[in-house]
């Protein structure tokens, strides 16, 4: 069945051929009633406006999305698009970046646009879930989307990810093996979406009741969840001094938390490997410079694989491998130590 063109839009909704071709790419021109309208009628009719002639033979658009729940700015995400771009840019592609999908309103405008614009050609997923509807969304136009350390892999065509659970078990498993007896892990309160980083949290509570069931019975540990937001480390800072106990280690949700609790508990009197251990996450910078003990993950060779699977799945390719999982690497240095019996 051939696709409408613009002028059955355009009768369709009651409107001219420049006000649907403003709805699409101008959309700041057109009234919010009138592009609701225009959009309706052209989902309905199966319309879309290419970016090109060239995009118009191939049908593609030679763009690709990446969504993200938090800035660009982040360590994971800069490494990530970094690494996704060095592989998409020579092979003709641009990236369009859509920060912060984390909210039900942000998420709708993506999604519900997508399949009436046909505006990329697949969609990166870092770090965060997605549910049905938006699965049939992009199952319903064709258009993969390529996981990159998602707390799953269901719905998506292709997926990379790090063992977030399993990685920090081990982080927990190496402080309770060095003898430490008071184990807090500070951490952001889970966020509204399913979020790879949120499983570190069941691999901690995992490591500890192993111990115990195990030949720690006496482990006394706790989870410490703080505001998300660009002042959860000052707020876990503040958690940490407000225990009746000060822990003798503590097992940090991410390095960007583990880095300034190093740094600010000095100044209280707490210095680490002296009076506590702490383990952090993604040996990200400045991990090394202050010698922090963590757990190494590589965002950049993530978002090459993930990168080079969209790439395929856009040529209508197999993959051999569609989901692939790591394993976060321990990477010991000077800020842990035994527990002094």
């Amino acid at each position: 069945m051939p696709k409408s063109d613009i002028y059955e839009v355009a009768r369709e909704a009651g409107v001219s051929i420049s006000t649907v071709s403003r709805a699409f790419t101008r959309p700041e021109l057109v009234s919010a009633k009138t592009r609701a309208k225009v959009l309706d009628v052209a989902d309905r009719l199966d319309f879309n406006i290419s970016r090109s002639a060239t995009a118009l033979k191939s049908g593609r658009t030679n763009r690709v999305a990446m969504l993200m729940n938090e800035e660009i700015t982040s360590w994971f995400n800069t490494q990530t698009f970094a690494c996704i771009e060095s592989v998409m840019h020579p092979a003709g592609y641009d990236i369009s970046l859509f920060q912060h999908i984390d909210t039900e309103a942000n998420r709708h405008e993506f999604f519900s646009n997508l399949p009436i614009r046909r505006n990329v050609d697949a969609v990166f997923v870092a770090s965060f879930a997605i549910d049905p509807h938006e699965v049939e969304q992009l199952k319903r136009i064709h258009v993969p989307i390529i996981g990159i350390n998602t707390p799953s892999s269901e719905g998506f065509d292709a997926t990379i990810s790090i063992d977030d659970e399993q990685g920090m078990f081990t982080a927990a498993q190496h402080l309770i093996n060095l003898g430490h007896q008071r184990i807090v892990y500070p951490c952001s309160e889970a966020a509204m979406l399913d979020s790879s980083i949120d499983a570190r949290a069941r691999g901690f509570i995992r490591a500890c009741e192993n111990a115990q069931q195990g030949k720690r019975p006496d482990l006394d540990w706790q989870v410490l969840s703080v505001p998300r937001g660009p002042e959860f480390a000052d707020s876990a800072l503040s958690a940490l001094l407000a225990l009746p106990e000060f822990p003798d280690a503590i097992c940090c949700q991410m390095d960007m938390m583990a880095i300034p609790l190093v740094l600010k508990l000095g100044r209280y009197g707490h210095r680490a490997p002296r009076d506590y251990s702490i383990i952090g996450f993604d040996d990200s910078p400045y991990a090394d410079t202050i010698n922090l003990t963590t757990m190494r993950q590589d965002p950049y060779a993530m978002g090459r694989a993930a990168a080079v699977k969209a790439l395929k799945l856009i040529e209508g390719k197999p993959l051999e491998t569609p989901h692939e999982v790591v394993e976060a690497q321990l990477v010991l240095r000077g800020t842990d130590a035994p527990r002094d019996e």
